[in-house]
């Protein structure tokens, strides 16, 4: 389920669940993912994405997903992944500036949950841990006890993500893997976000203490685009980007540092996402 801020229940992603139910649920679905789920794969993906011959999925995706336009740059795209990694007009993604507020990185769907003491926790259905997600047992337990903030970016969302506080990044790392889909349905049967291709940075921010933020590749992405660079970020500034696909982004907050606003809490409970904004305050400092 997903919900917006107002708690108005809001449809689910269309047009991917047949398609999905069949790689995951049938015989020779699970065959052929075994072959779609590969790097090359993804990287024969990402050239037609990348080729003019792609400009004609750019209308239709448009209307299915009922993106509005007018918030965007008004220019004319040189294939689909142009159009997929569009950037947003001056001023439609304001920033909270509180200190105390955590923001949103991105546009996408949120569901927040504790990091248990055994770091074993479900997401949509899938049990796994921060030590396999983070590839780094001493690095997980410096976040037990604390939040795991999951941002789902799905092809209707802005596919561009900032910093979400003042900080300076300590250190990057990159964990190859297969690209799986982030559709709740492929969570339900496979251990996503431990085999998916992922980038962690660790961040030292002025106002949360030192958290991990996660990009988490998907099916048929044939990049995270991060833009790591020495000195000091600030809050809103802009990330990297996501090349085609939906995609999700994981923060892990240490333990008494933040608590996630009320509305967001309640959903997550029942596990239904919160629809939320680039720079929209989601939490604050406990």
């Amino acid at each position: 389920m997903i919900k917006d801020r107002a708690g108005n229940i809001l449809s689910q992603d269309s047009g991917q669940s047949g398609a999905l139910d069949f790689l995951y649920d049938n015989a020779l679905g699970r065959i052929i993912l075994k072959l779609l789920t590969r790097r090359f794969i993804s990287e024969l993906g990402r050239k037609y994405m990348e080729s003019p011959l792609s400009k004609r999925r750019i209308a239709k995706t448009v209307s299915q997903s009922g993106i509005d336009m007018s918030e965007y740059e008004d220019r004319e795209y040189t294939s689909f992944n142009d159009f997929f990694t569009r950037k947003i007009k001056a001023g439609r993604r304001p920033i909270d500036a509180e200190n105390a507020s955590v923001i949103s990185p991105a546009d996408s769907k949120l569901t927040v949950y504790d990091i248990s003491g055994d770091s074993l926790y479900r997401i949509k259905g899938c049990d796994y841990s921060i030590k396999a997600l983070l590839g780094d047992e001493s690095e997980a337990e410096s976040f037990y006890g604390g939040k795991c903030f999951v941002f789902r970016l799905s092809v209707d969302n802005y596919h561009r993500y900032c910093y979400t506080d003042d900080g300076e990044e300590e250190y990057f790392r990159r964990i190859n893997g297969v690209y799986h889909t982030v559709n709740p349905i492929a969570l339900e049967k496979y251990d996503v976000y431990g085999k998916n291709c992922r980038e962690i940075t660790y961040i030292n921010t002025e106002h949360f203490g030192r958290v991990a933020y996660i990009e988490v590749g998907a099916m048929m992405v044939g990049r995270i685009n991060n833009r790591h660079s020495s000195g000091r970020h600030t809050r809103g500034e802009e990330k990297g980007y996501f090349s085609f696909g939906g995609s999700t982004i994981i923060m892990l907050y240490p333990p008494n540092s933040v608590v996630p606003d009320g509305d967001i809490a309640e959903n997550s409970k029942t596990e239904a996402e919160t629809t939320v904004r680039y720079g929209e305050r989601v939490g604050r400092r406990e």
